[in-house]
């Protein structure tokens, strides 16, 4: 993670200082991952991820289930909608985008497939009330817009009305000019294993609107990808 899109290339000493782990350390695994082609490092000694990297995700992706179930229904939504959806699930205290519509629109870097985001400010995560707590403890919100919410208060509150909907609308948390509406995914247990959002670009839309126009269609995608997911 420390060789991120932020950082793209760094020394060893940086990534020593990002990780915590110590500088004889990283330099054994950097130089292994380079060996391995997943890594290489330029004429200044920097070094940076290759795309080999992507054959883990890929691996995964291709193994996963929900990855896997939930394209057919993503393309539907979509193409029912004339929007793009995606799902995601919560991996710590990130979200990682598993699949998105084939239908879906010319879209930021941010939501690739693949890519993962801090779950503050998405609208896809769900946690138990004492992971939540707990995260909410820990958390240290950064701004990455004006409208980022940061104040840990202030998502308590949010996340408590979300429980109480059953959806989640967040409006340039992220990125300018960026809405979604979220809904989760439940397995055959009722446990919520991920979420399915709609996401509109370039415009805004309030979140009355959005979850007049697309809370039934999104929960109804949800309910089918959940009937089809086991414990």
């Amino acid at each position: 993670l420390a060789l991120s899109d932020k950082r793209r290339r760094m020394p060893i000493a940086q990534v020593s200082h990002q990780t915590g782990i110590a500088r004889a350390t990283v330099r054994r695994s950097l130089h292994t991952l380079v060996r391995l082609g997943f890594v290489a490092v330029d004429e200044a000694r920097r070094f940076y991820l290759r795309p080999r990297v992507l054959s883990f995700s890929h691996a995964y992706l291709s193994a996963s289930p929900i990855a896997v179930l939930s394209q057919p229904i993503l393309d539907r939504l979509g193409e029912s909608l004339r929007e793009a959806c995606s799902l995601a699930t919560l991996d710590d205290d990130e979200i990682v985008y598993l699949a998105r519509s084939a239908t879906s629109r010319v879209m930021s870097p941010f939501l690739n497939v693949g890519r993962r985001l801090p779950a503050y400010c998405t609208s896809i995560a769900h946690l138990p009330p004492d992971a939540l707590d707990r995260y909410l403890a820990n958390v240290r919100p950064v701004p990455y817009t004006e409208h980022t919410t940061t104040d840990v208060g202030e998502l308590r509150a949010m996340l408590a009305k979300v429980r109480e909907t059953g959806y989640a609308y967040a409006s340039q948390q992220m990125e300018l000019r960026l809405c979604t509406l979220a809904v989760p995914v439940r397995d055959t247990g009722g446990q919520v294993v991920a979420g399915i959002n709609v996401i509109l670009q370039n415009r805004l839309v309030p979140g009355d609107e959005m979850s007049a126009r697309f809370l039934v269609p999104l929960q109804q995608a949800a309910l089918e990808l959940g009937s089809a997911l086991l414990p």
